[in-house]
Parts: structure tokens; C-alpha cells; sequence
């Protein structure tokens, strides 16, 4: 498997060659717990999510990925914002694709299922809200997160 490379601003980062529209999800519990993984292509932590399959919603994207990488049904209650810095870039290395940000938020409620790992996730847990922060992550994941930590509820556009 190959391994994911996030770059911001970054003068060395290899030329972007592809967009790929992609839905990430803050799932929150009644407790007030995010579901978050730690990814198999980089070790770090971040909320589900992935790119959108031909076919399909952006919501159906986000409610899939969730599922997919934890093992949670979801359901979308609201929207973090969308985030589309084109100085953010994303190396997959195992077959050299560079893509541009281009990633919507959601909110989410947890219905069903027990979480567990997946090919994608190394560990699934539930993190309070509080302690997510502290978690190793890419800056562009912690600045989502921080997004829907701020609670002020407009959207980020950018």
C-alpha cells in the first residue's frame, strides 16, 4: 500500500495533477464524542471520509465512507464547510496522483453498528471533544475539526 502525503504552501510538493470532490464526516455522539481513525496511508488521525464514487451524492459519500472506514451507520445532520485551498496538496505515492484540496464537511449523528477498523483505519475510537486536538493529525484535518469545535455555526468557505 502506498502512503498519503499532505503539503501546505509547500515549494518542494510534486505539481498537483487531479481534483477529486471528497466528503469528509465529524460523526458526534449523544455524549458529545467525535468518531475519529487513524489512517493506514499516514498513521494520523482524522474524521471519515473520501472521495466521491461516479453515481453517487456527496452525501451518499459521506454516509459510505463513514461506514466503510468504521463500521457506524450515519446519518448527515449539517454542514462544517468546504474547504478548497489549492495551496493544500495530497500525495497518494502508490500511483503518484497529486490532488488539489477540494473537501466538503458534514456533520453527522451515529445510528447503528460498532466500530471497528478497516483497510483504511488502523484504529477507530471515540475521542471527546475536548481532547481531539491533541490527537497527531495534518493541519488541514485539525483546521476542519477546529472549524466545528468553534460551534459558531456558519459554515467555512474556503
Amino acid at each position: 500500500m502506498g502512503r498519503r502525503i499532505d503539503y501546505y504552501d509547500d515549494p518542494t510538493a510534486p505539481p498537483p495533477n487531479s481534483i477529486v470532490p471528497a466528503a469528509n464526516v465529524i460523526v458526534v455522539d449523544d455524549d458529545g464524542r467525535i468518531l475519529m481513525i487513524r489512517r493506514s496511508d499516514n498513521d494520523n488521525w482524522a474524521v471519515p471520509g473520501g472521495g466521491l464514487d461516479l453515481g453517487e451524492s456527496l452525501l451518499e459519500t459521506a454516509v459510505r465512507e463513514v461506514r466503510e472506514e468504521t463500521g457506524i451507520e450515519c446519518e448527515v445532520t449539517g454542514l462544517v464547510g468546504i474547504f478548497t485551498d489549492p495551496k493544500h496538496l495530497i500525495h497518494y505515492t502508490s500511483n503518484d496522483e497529486v490532488r488539489q484540496e477540494f473537501s466538503v464537511v458534514f456533520t453527522a449523528r451515529p445510528l447503528s453498528g460498532e466500530h471497528t477498523t478497516s483497510s483504511e483505519s488502523l484504529e477507530v475510537r471515540w475521542v471527546e471533544g475536548e481532547r481531539v486536538c491533541e490527537l497527531p493529525m495534518d493541519r488541514s484535518m485539525r483546521m476542519r475539526i477546529e472549524q466545528y469545535l468553534s460551534g459558531d455555526g456558519s459554515p467555512y468557505l474556503g
